[in-house]
């Protein structure tokens, strides 16, 4: 591996993606640190969903950089390759196997090589069964690990498919609005979970709840026409005239 060229865990430098002429994201510059949570915000068509797409390799740019950990050239990678360099994300829907328990969408998600039917019919080593009971509890199904998954609530499917990611084990997890449809009490609940996996590893959220996003206490970060309008606390970005014109003044 190169000597990394950015402290920086996750850096793009002036990246743009045009579709048929219109840009998605235009000049776009972000870092994230290492065990950093970054709350992306901003208006529909601001380009949040494209800079996923562009981390995960999933739509290349037209131009600029973006590096994982200061020397993986996101641009030249496909998407199974910065999987597996541990980069993890969760979509807004939920996709978890419905007729498997709690238990065994942990097991297939597992990070060790196995086919997943070869991990259903066996039940795992020690140490895998450890490792399910440390995730079942920090994503707060412990006491749900033999229901099938379908039988979740949203919230409760959220996290199960949180859980499913940290058994990956990333380094970076982007999540896309993770409160949409939960309860208040879920909502907290995710809040604290958000900010307990960020002690060991970068997050970046996606999210529109505002009330949601000072939860989480952490910097922000707010897009408008593919490019970064604003940065700060919360109530910094709040504060700017720009952002309440085009985006919390609606």
């Amino acid at each position: 591996m190169n000597a990394p060229v950015t402290p920086a865990l996750l850096y793009l430098d002036n990246v743009t993606v045009s579709f048929d002429g219109f840009r998605a994201l235009n000049a776009l510059s972000l870092a994230v640190d290492h065990a950093e949570m970054r709350a992306i915000i901003g208006p529909n068509g601001a380009g949040k969903t494209t800079m996923m797409d562009v981390i995960t390799g999933k739509t290349r740019p037209n131009g600029g950089t973006a590096l994982f950990e200061g020397s993986h050239d996101l641009t030249a990678l496909d998407e199974a390759a910065i999987a597996e360099l541990g980069i993890g994300r969760k979509f807004q829907t939920p996709t978890v196997f419905d007729m498997h328990s709690v238990e065994d969408n942990l097991l297939l998600a597992l990070k060790n090589g196995r086919r997943p039917l070869a991990t259903l019919f066996s039940r795992g080593s020690a140490r895998e069964q450890e490792r399910i009971d440390a995730l079942l509890e920090r994503v707060r199904l412990a006491a749900h690990r033999y229901r099938k998954a379908g039988e979740l609530s949203h919230g409760q499917k959220q996290w199960l498919e949180i859980g499913m990611l940290l058994a990956q084990e990333p380094k970076l997890l982007l999540i896309d609005e993770p409160a949409a449809g939960m309860t208040d009490q879920e909502t907290a609940d995710t809040a604290d979970l958000l900010r307990d996996i960020a002690r060991t590893r970068a997050v970046i959220v996606v999210e529109h709840d505002m009330t949601f996003v000072r939860d989480l206490g952490v910097k922000v970060t707010c897009l408008h026409e593919g490019s970064v309008l604003a940065e700060g606390s919360l109530d910094a970005v709040s504060a700017n005239e720009r952002v309440v014109e085009v985006y919390l003044g609606r």
